[in-house]
């Protein structure tokens, strides 16, 4: 297609694939949407991003990236015949971290049919430069049907530009005034109260009960949704830690998810380049902590066992179930309570393979650690190249104040009869008795 042409799309469910060409010095990038009504969100619940990855109607939701023949791709899923009918245009944009999408090559935007793969639409944009956000595409409607727009226009003050220019309250660390009104979905002033006289007391003092709040005022707005926050920090071999009070993370639960995707299906053992293969539709990844509490005590949280922790007693982490699926919205998933982060001492996050396949090599994930308060924390693993079934994936110390994230995104390759967990257990240092498990 052409910038400025439209076409026809089928009122189903259809794919959005952002794609790119990775390389030295080139911004990641992350695809969003915008659900829009007379131009302009009706609240910050219709912007559907990393943060946000899920509309509260179903009608679409950020899948993620991942990294297949030298391509990288962050998917929408936008399911038309759920749209609510007064939602007018669906904005599918994306924002570049660390650079400009002049720097990103072979940025496209593609429209695939979800129910068989084929391609409704591809729009290869060849004109970016200093933008850090971009709208490549959107979905509108016209006489019923609905159709898809290549746009190609960007913005250089990055998704805060793009996300406000809609109407989202931005979530900003720092004003040095206050924002524009065109910046906020704004309702009116609270009204003021009129000054109280308190009278003087009397004798004899008079115990008075608690003063009660005044009854709801249906007439009230209610108050407005707490403002969207864009931030996010993706740890890389470059910059791989970050502390966890800086980002916000001080209190309340951090969850862990664990997704992944394959790459790749094979049906035997080896190649070639000596690479392990034998990835199967069965696959079973393990999400699994190795824990020391302040007071010395270690142990293992992860399903092998049933050792699936607990949240508000000790160890203070808990495993929320055991996933096969890998998907996005779901995954693996462990709870930190960060409530209790003076009781712990350091914190080994790693994954192993159960059964399904004998090496994580053509297996593409992504960990992501979510704050209750916090932005989020993320980061890719590296490809596989050795026949490891064990992957260390983040070590979490404390400093005597704070938590600091480390990635490791480390793969081993267990000794022959030695199990996953002894092997993470010897090269980390954890110094505990395993015996055989079971689910």
């Amino acid at each position: 297609m052409s910038k400025g042409s439209n076409v026809p799309v089928p009122t189903s469910t259809l794919r959005v694939e952002l794609g790119w060409r990775p390389g030295p010095g080139v911004p990641d990038a992350d695809a969003s949407a915008l659900l829009l009504v007379n131009g302009k969100v009706r609240s910050d619940g219709d912007f559907v991003f990393y943060n946000q990855p899920a509309h509260t109607s179903g009608a679409v939701r950020h899948e993620g990236k991942r990294t297949a023949d030298g391509q990288v791709t962050d998917a929408l899923l936008v399911d038309l015949p759920r749209l609510e009918p007064v939602i007018e245009k669906v904005v599918l944009a994306a924002s570049a971290d660390g650079g400009s999408f002049g720097r990103v090559p072979g940025l496209y935007i593609r429209v695939l049919d979800a129910r068989d793969g084929t391609e409704v639409a591809r729009f290869d944009s060849a004109d970016a430069t200093v933008e850090t956000a971009f709208v490549l595409g959107e979905f509108y409607r016209r006489q019923g049907a609905w159709k898809f727009r290549a746009v190609g226009q960007g913005y250089g003050s990055g998704l805060e530009g793009l996300a406000t220019d809609y109407g989202i309250t931005v979530d900003e660390p720092q004003h040095a005034a206050p924002p524009s009104p065109a910046a906020r979905v704004q309702g009116p002033p609270p009204p003021v109260a009129p000054p109280v006289t308190v009278p003087p007391p009397v004798a004899p003092p008079v115990t008075m009960p608690p003063p009660q709040p005044p009854p709801a005022n249906p007439w009230q707005p209610a108050a407005p949704p707490a403002p969207v926050r864009l931030t996010k920090v993706t740890l890389t071999k470059e910059a791989p830690s970050v502390s966890l009070s800086k980002q916000g993370g001080t209190s309340g639960a951090l969850r862990v998810n664990l997704n992944w995707q394959v790459r790749k299906q094979f049906s035997g053992w080896g190649s070639k380049r000596g690479r392990a293969v034998a990835m199967h539709a069965d696959l079973d990844l393990d999400l699994c902590a190795l824990y020391e509490l302040s007071d010395g005590r270690k142990g293992v949280v992860q399903a092998l066992g049933n050792a699936f922790g607990a949240l508000h007693q000790p160890p203070y982490i808990h495993l929320d179930g055991d996933d096969r699926t890998g998907a996005v919205d779901t995954g693996e998933n462990l709870s930190i309570n960060l409530d209790h982060k003076q009781d712990f001492r350091r914190i080994l996050i790693f994954v192993t393979i159960y059964e399904g396949a004998r090496s994580f090599a053509d297996l593409h994930a992504t960990v992501t650690l979510q704050p209750l308060n916090g932005a989020p924390i993320d980061f890719s693993l590296d490809e596989c190249t050795v026949p490891s079934t064990v992957c260390a994936l983040a070590l979490i110390s404390s400093n005597g104040s704070d938590l600091v994230v480390q990635r490791e995104a480390r793969y081993l390759v267990p000794e022959r009869g030695v199990s996953p967990q002894r092997t993470i257990d010897h090269v980390y240092g954890w110094g505990m008795n395993w015996t055989p498990g079971r689910k």
